[in-house]
């Protein structure tokens, strides 16, 4: 058969919509991950720096915990941008195609992390300085809210339907591969120069070799292919002129479901790399040194993990695999912080391996489980929407929130409390919203039939 000119180089457009030849698909799939993991390890590197210095740096005048709240509350500024940015660029992935747009989303995120490593401290310009870090961490927001849909998009829209949640969970590896990255390179900092110098200076070097991977992100995604499902709507003339007023007027519900049955996962993830370094340098005496170690063996277990739970989807069904991870982090939150509570170095890291899989149970198929809910003319805008929201709620909430929590009541009880309400939540929207089985067509007509019968 001769494909049409339409049709990309290495692709079988025997049934349906085109799918890529396994070399293809490895290419395409290689390129998400690298992406997302340098999108993640820009986001997160202001998590941990959050966590160790932003409060010395740029709140130095305030109470600690004050200081700490409000640096996390910069952090979180983020996952505000994330939503708008899921819109904007929503909308033209929707419009233009999803490469363009992965694109402009990883330089954007690249300038605006190397200009947080050269944004000066407080002492040297004053409030402008928090001012000129809020600003670079909402310009983050906006790059990472058109980074996570389009990097989800094209692999899943160009995998096969017995492979979806695999290769879904694939682009899911960016977010421990990124969190270990931005650790090792706070170690490296950290056990190279004194404290003084880590805060005059140190601090600044992983922002600025952000630059390097942003480099080798932008050549590989270069060489990327548009996905088969977009090339279909656009060949039929099926786009829709405003994505997001459609996405609002047909799927407000699968929006609203999905992303709090997605909040679990930000509320347990930013627990354990941010909340948690916090809260064991902080309240526990631990060196950052041993806290970071223990967010880095945890995110290597991930890596491996989540495919796993992605593949494991693909047999057994998304929401079935994505209920038993949510489960077990409410069944987990409470002996999590008894074994910190522990002192013990040992425990304190078997409760951050059995934490990260219960998350990563939860991870590895949502990002299929979400995509499989929308129609692929607003596919881009919908997936985006719904996990930047849930961002919103768990993510940007958590770190801020727990500090609070600790300061008010001084029991990290009230931290355990708060994860099993988050996955309280998410399992009664995941009970709500039922999952497409990985055998759909996962076209426009039949996305659209079977969530009018899910929800």
């Amino acid at each position: 058969m001769t494909a049409s000119p339409s049709t990309p180089t290495g692709v079988d457009p025997s049934s349906g919509p085109a799918r890529l030849e396994p070399a293809k698909m490895r290419k395409i799939a290689t390129a998400s991950v690298i992406g997302t993991t340098v999108e993640w390890y820009d986001l997160f590197l202001v998590g941990t720096a959050s966590a160790l210095v932003f409060n010395q740096v740029f709140f130095p005048d305030l109470d600690g915990a004050v200081g700490t709240i409000l640096a996390f509350l910069t952090f979180a500024s983020a996952y505000v941008a994330r939503t708008a940015g899921a819109v904007l660029f929503g909308h033209f992935g929707d419009r233009l195609g999803r490469k363009s747009m992965l694109l402009i989303s990883l330089i954007t995120m690249g300038v605006a992390t190397v200009a947080i490593g050269l944004v000066p401290d407080y002492r040297a310009i004053g409030v402008a300085a928090p001012l000129l870090l809020l600003t670079l961490r909402l310009i983050q927001g906006l790059a990472l809210g058109g980074e996570w849909g389009g990097a989800v998009l094209m692999t899943v829209e160009h995998a096969p339907v017995q492979r979806r949640g695999w290769y879904g969970s694939l682009v899911q590896v960016g977010v421990p591969v990124g969190t270990l990255l931005a650790n090792l390179a706070f170690l490296g900092v950290l056990a190279s120069v004194d404290h003084e110098a880590f805060l005059n200076w140190g601090w600044r070097v992983p922002f600025l070799m952000s630059a390097l991977l942003v480099g080798v992100g932008i050549y590989i995604r270069l060489h990327i292919e548009e996905t088969p499902s977009f090339q279909q709507v656009k060949d039929q003339g099926a786009k829709a002129k405003l994505p997001f007023a459609h996405l609002m007027r047909n799927y407000w519900k699968q929006v609203l479901l999905g992303g709090v049955a997605t909040l679990s996962t930000g509320s347990t993830f930013t627990l354990l790399v941010t909340s948690g370094v916090n809260y064991g340098t902080t309240e526990l005496g631990h060196s950052e040194n041993l806290m970071l170690w223990a967010v880095l063996v945890a995110c290597s277990l991930a890596f491996v993990a989540i495919p796993f739970f992605g593949r494991l989807s693909d047999s057994l069904g998304r929401r079935p695999v994505i209920l038993a991870g949510v489960a077990a982090e409410a069944l987990l939150a409470f002996p999590f912080f008894w074994m910190l509570d522990s002192g013990s170095v040992p425990l304190l890291f078997v409760a951050y391996a059995m934490m990260m899989l219960a998350f990563s149970a939860n991870y590895g198929p949502i990002a299929t489980f979400l995509a499989e809910q929308f129609g692929s003319k607003i596919r881009y805008s919908g997936l985006s929407v719904a996990y930047m929201l849930s961002g919103l709620l768990g993510s940007a909430a958590t770190p801020a929130a727990t500090v609070w929590l600790l300061s008010v009541s001084g029991q990290s009880s009230s931290i355990a409390w708060y994860i099993v309400a988050a996955s309280l939540l998410s399992l009664g929207a995941l009970l709500l919203l039922r999952s497409l089985a990985g055998g759909s067509r996962f076209d426009e007509a039949e996305v659209d039939a079977n969530v009018r019968k899910a929800v």
